[in-house]
């Protein structure tokens, strides 16, 4: 019997794939072809270090074996496919495109005078090799650093062969630009730099056998908070061991020699199946150097630049736009400007009182938090940081201490949950006497840079249900209060782990409802990711009643469509493009009277039950009608960048289209007045 659940694991490699396709398609420009690569080795870090870390501590605890023996070889299979994306695809064209990757060897005489040079000034004095002896013991190999391995004999005495293992520092570039000779860009890596000069670093032994390699840890962060003192010097700590976590891959270059494979296999307590062979650079991630190095345009997507909404760019009038129309901002498309604004002109208004927000990642750089800074002094400002922000911890923590030090009341969210919902609320004394509250809620990250790249929304509104609600919210964070047992406490928004998952069951049982008694009924969702079962169950009754069900699931997705009568009448699809989709909508039909939410949750059991979330309906019509039928009715439409997942796993592309139609493009198009609502065609059939 066919399962009704699919596998998560086999679900994300298959998302991973799809962005390793982008990277194999000749019509996306080449320098994006080696970025996506470059995203699906990230990716791939990420899954081994947090998800298949987790599989194996739990075969430690006594779980089966079987599920990661499962996985192993498509594991294996996925990495090998990188590599032949790397050296038969974009290789050769890069080098067509007089952009070439030189070895050592191949150098011009000026080019190897130039790397010979940058190694003397530049590598060597950060550079200490250690020889494995008594009085020298393995060193601690940092999680994902470059490092070699070498087969060392000395030179004036017959003696064993010793092992030298050297780290690269991270501050080194992984690439080096070579001079420029008139003939294209030039790159040397510098691990083949460091192998050619390595017999300089063991002057007293022969080199008998050397190779790069790489080892990825377990990231997952242990923390007992209930017992923790200050969480923030708990993260510190954890994130200082999360580098030297247990071992879960071992990449090491395809001419590795058998007994260097051997001895760091054993070294790190390896299975077999741990060692990844790479027949090229052992860390592919970092080819996002090379797309960010070479300056080809025309190797690269046009660049968009979107235009910032004229009701949003005067601060001084922001606030009484927002009295008079709520602000739905669809990013990229729409500038992340009108955030950063809005942000901006609560810090700079003497009118202003207060401001709180929630802070889950951002950026170095970043001026929502500059805002805040400045507004401290004057004004009551209030931040709940979010520190597990899993690989952002490092930037957290530095602006918590920022942000404490100048002033503002900093706090960590509820004990033992994630703080991932994106709120923003102002309190000000307008001009007619009345204390007036303002609101920004938010799928996307208070992030200015990668809201260029994400696709996400925001609305800015003056509703005062919206934000006394927020205020609750913000309450339930800083005060750690039980929730309260039933009903919606936070209505009308919808807020995990309280209320929000038994409120989204009851708008798909009304779905079903409806199609029981022949009322128009229809469910769209978009999010990152499909795995709660209870959720799934809930939209396989609802298809079995008659709904008419799309799902837009970037990733993983556990939910089999089109199977038999269970789900035969949902339909799955993914699409992957220029921009990360990461917005998250819920569309309900509803009979006739539609409702829209919008929010940061997907519908996995972390964000419905282990996090702070929070999802807001779009109350004005217009703004809805936006959503459905111009924002979803496009993703529906889309044949360019789509695949429809069938009942089997498998993802596919849509049949032979009427026309192309891809529906980020458009969403450049419309944010440029270029495209309209009549130049999205109908949505596509199932393969």
């Amino acid at each position: 019997m066919t399962p009704a659940f699919l596998n998560r694991e086999f679900s994300w490699l298959a998302f991973n794939r799809r962005v390793l396709e982008e990277a194999l398609d000749p019509a996306n420009p080449l320098l994006e072809r080696v970025k996506f690569l470059a995203i699906s080795a990230n990716n791939l870090d990420e899954f081994l270090e947090i998800r298949v870390a987790g599989m194996l501590q739990q075969i430690e605890e006594g779980a089966p074996a079987a599920p990661i023996e499962a996985l192993a070889p498509a594991l294996h299979k996925f990495a090998d496919d990188q590599y032949q994306c790397w050296n038969h695809a974009l290789m050769p064209e890069l080098t067509r495109q007089r952009i070439d990757l030189v070895a050592y060897d191949a150098l011009r005489p000026a080019e190897k005078k130039f790397a010979t040079a940058f190694y003397a000034r530049e590598v060597d004095p950060l550079l200490t090799p250690i020889t494995v002896d008594p009085a020298h013991p393995f060193p601690r190999v940092l999680n994902k650093a470059l490092c070699f391995a070498f087969l060392l004999r000395r030179k004036r005495r017959k003696s064993e062969l010793q092992f030298g293992v050297l780290t690269v520092p991270r501050a080194l570039p992984r690439l080096i630009r070579l001079p420029d000779g008139g003939s294209g860009d030039r790159f040397l890596f510098l691990a083949d730099l460091i192998a050619a000069q390595a017999p300089a670093l063991y002057r007293g032994f022969a080199i008998v056998a050397s190779s790069a390699f790489r080892v990825t840890r377990n990231s997952n962060l242990y923390l007992q908070e209930e017992e923790a003192r200050s969480l923030l010097e708990t993260v510190r700590v954890e994130l200082h061991n999360r580098r030297k976590g247990t071992a879960v891959r071992l990449e090491i270059e395809g001419s590795a020699s058998p007994e260097i494979v051997e001895r760091l296999r054993a070294n790190f307590e390896l299975e077999p199946w741990q060692v990844f062979s790479a027949p090229g650079p052992v860390n592919l991630s970092r080819l996002i150097r090379l797309y960010e190095m070479v300056a080809r345009p025309e190797l690269k997507y046009p660049v968009f630049k979107p235009a910032v909404s004229p009701a949003l760019k005067a601060p001084g009038g922001m606030f009484a736009e927002l009295r008079r129309n709520d602000r739905l901002l669809h990013h990229p498309y729409d500038s992340y400007a009108g955030v950063v604004r809005f942000l901006q002109a609560a810090a700079a208004d003497p009118r202003v009182l207060s401001i709180k927000q929630t802070l889950y990642r951002t950026s170095i750089d970043s001026p929502i938090l500059q805002a805040l800074l400045a507004a401290a002094p004057q004004k009551e400002v209030a931040v709940v940081v979010e520190l597990q922000a899993r690989f952002d911890e490092v930037v957290n923590i530095r602006w918590a201490r920022l942000l404490e030090d100048a002033g503002v009341q900093v706090s960590y969210g509820a004990v033992g949950r994630k703080t991932h919902g994106k709120m923003a609320l102002v309190v000000r004394h307008d001009e007619d006497g009345a204390l007036r509250r303002y609101l920004h809620l938010g799928t996307g990250n208070y992030n200015h840079r990668t809201a260029r790249t994400y696709t996400d929304f925001s609305l800015l509104t003056a509703r005062e249900d919206f934000a006394a609600a927020a205020q609750a919210v913000f309450t339930y964070l800083t005060t750690d209060a039980d929730a309260a047992p039933s009903g919606n406490q936070f209505a009308p928004l919808l807020v995990a782990p309280t209320d929000l998952a038994a409120q989204i069951h009851l708008l798909i049982d009304r779905e079903a409802e409806h199609a029981r008694h022949g009322r128009p009924a229809r469910i769209i969702a978009k999010v990152n990711g499909l795995l709660d079962q209870s959720f799934i169950e809930s939209l396989y009754a609802a298809s079995t009643a008659g709904v008419e069900i799309d799902l837009l699931v970037r990733g993983m997705c556990a939910l089999r469509p089109g199977y038999r009568t269970l789900s035969r009448h949902i339909r799955v699809r993914s699409l992957v493009g220029r921009f990360l989709e990461h917005s998250r909508i819920y569309y309900f039909e509803n009979g006739g009277a539609e409702e829209v939410y919008l929010g940061s949750a997907d519908w996995m059991p972390r964000n419905l039950y282990e996090r702070v979330e929070v999802v807001f309906p779009i109350a004005d019509a217009g703004l809805r009608h936006r959503v459905r039928h111009e924002i979803l009715a496009a993703y529906l439409a889309d044949t360019a960048k789509t695949r429809w997942l069938t009942s089997t796993g498998n993802y596919r592309r849509p049949k032979l289209a009427r026309r192309r139609f891809n529906a980020q493009e458009y969403f450049i198009a419309r944010s440029l007045g270029q495209a309209g609502l009549a130049d999205i065609p109908p949505p596509e059939t199932a393969p």
